[in-house]
């Protein structure tokens, strides 16, 4: 697994470094191969740690976000739920994952099945603005995220808003 690991607005040690990717090996190799990539973003917030871990493989992405006093607790939970999601939505993405990964990783049964029931489909549409404009209509919607046309780039894009407040902006990068 190939990891990589940013800061914002802080230093990362190099025994974090190691700590993580050992972790990381520990705990992830049985459900991910060699080509699975990983990344780490610390940052400090309200006197507290937040660790966002984000493992792509074979196209799919999966993301968790904890908070802590140390980074080390915080990427332990991070780590624990990436793989309460995997361990939730096993018989959906079993074939997605390494052969392997299921094989011993789980001696409980599984007997939560989850089936994705979509009650609404909504059609609106959709004239070109720019992303302060989306948020401002998305805040006066009482709306947490916005889908719009981007009138700079044409493309659909989404603004959400963050749990610490701020704002965010999905972007499609089609390949």
């Amino acid at each position: 697994m190939n990891v990589k690991i940013t800061s914002k607005k802080m230093n990362t040690p190099q025994n974090f470094t190691e700590f993580a990717e050992e972790k990381l090996s520990a705990k992830l190799d049985k459900f991910f191969g060699d080509d699975a990539e990983a990344k780490i973003t610390l940052s400090e917030f309200k006197n507290q740690i937040v660790v966002e871990l984000t493992v792509k493989y074979n196209n799919m992405i999966y993301r968790a976000e904890q908070s802590a006093i140390d980074k080390e607790d915080a990427l332990d939970a991070s780590i624990d739920k990436i793989i309460r999601q995997i361990r939730k939505n096993k018989t959906k993405i079993e074939k997605r994952l390494k052969d392997t990964a299921f094989k011993e990783a789980f001696t409980e049964p599984v007997t939560e099945q989850i089936d994705y029931e979509v009650i609404k489909h909504k059609k609106f549409e959709m004239r070109p603005m720019d992303v302060e404009e989306a948020i401002l209509q998305m805040n006066m919607l009482g709306h947490n995220f916005f889908m719009f046309s981007n009138a700079s780039t044409g493309n659909i894009n989404v603004v959400y808003k963050r749990a610490e407040g701020n704002y965010a902006v999905l972007e499609p990068n089609v390949v």
